[in-house]
């Protein structure tokens, strides 16, 4: 007999309220948002720092997995099989044969690419999943503002057809990174994605704005939305009811709150 228990595995996300639009997805809770603000806070320091990245990108990364990889019905023979001809689980996973490709945006991005190789190397068919890596550099003018972002260099592993592609990287501050690497993606690597997604610790609303104005079918899941540099009938309203006055960036860039430059807390570089 088919038991159907398992036929529709219901998964909801836990979000907090927005008006940035569906492909946005605001996924930390009380205890992630916890070890987040741990990280940032002033007197954290390595090793505890890459713990704590690990730590929270493998939560959110099974959140990513759970909510945008399809699954498939299974009959699998469990080790009872010996003793009964019922010993068989019936119930739906992830699909193992989809494409994956987590990309490294070097530096800050590393180790979070790493956490999500790995996952989805224990989750679908290792044979399917690929890891690529950027290297790229913030530009910035005389008076050390952002504007723009450079490919130094790239290994991309073959096409991306079909694929689920994912960018996790810890600190969506412009967008400039994200939506660079995104346009080499399409414009240089052969095939058509199934997804694009975009994992995050902390965004601000003007990463938001600009992903979803030059790129609006990226998906973004991020644990943290810093606007702390908004005026203040800003605060207290539902994030992006007042996108226009949201900011989380000072003049250089770096993210308020926030918790620093993330390429040189996680490396103890600060070049």
């Amino acid at each position: 007999m088919r038991d159907t228990l398992y036929a529709n595995v219901p998964f909801q996300l836990s979000e907090m309220p927005h008006r940035y639009g569906s492909n946005v997805h605001l996924v930390g809770n009380p205890f992630l948002l916890s070890q987040l603000a741990k990280l940032c806070a002033k007197g954290t320091v390595q090793p505890e720092i890459n713990r704590l990245v690990v730590l929270l990108y493998t939560d959110l990364v099974k959140a990513v997995i759970n909510a945008e990889f399809p699954r498939k019905m299974v009959a699998l023979p469990t080790r009872m099989i010996d003793s009964t001809p019922q010993g068989i689980y019936q119930g739906e996973v992830i699909d193992p044969d989809v494409r994956a490709v987590t990309v490294n945006i070097a530096r800050a991005g590393t180790l979070p690419s790493q956490v999500t190789y790995d996952l989805l190397n224990t989750t679908v068919d290792p044979v399917l999943v690929r890891q690529d890596h950027i290297i790229m550099s913030r530009m910035i003018d005389a008076r050390e503002t952002v504007v723009g972002s450079n490919i130094g260099g790239a290994k991309i592993g073959g096409d991306i057809d079909d694929a689920i592609v994912l960018f996790p990287d810890p600190m969506g501050a412009t967008g400039g990174s994200l939506c660079t690497a995104v346009s080499m993606y399409k414009e240089k690597v052969p095939g058509k994605p199934r997804r694009i997604l975009s994992l995050n610790l902390i965004v601000t609303p003007e990463f938001l704005r600009r992903v979803s104005r030059e790129h609006p079918d990226v998906v973004v899941y991020a644990l943290r939305l810093d606007r702390g540099l908004s005026p203040p009938e800003v605060f207290g309203t539902v994030p992006g009811e007042l996108w226009e006055k949201e900011r989380g960036l000072d003049d250089r860039q770096y993210i308020v709150p926030g918790g620093g430059g993330f390429g040189e807390i996680m490396n103890n570089a600060y070049v």
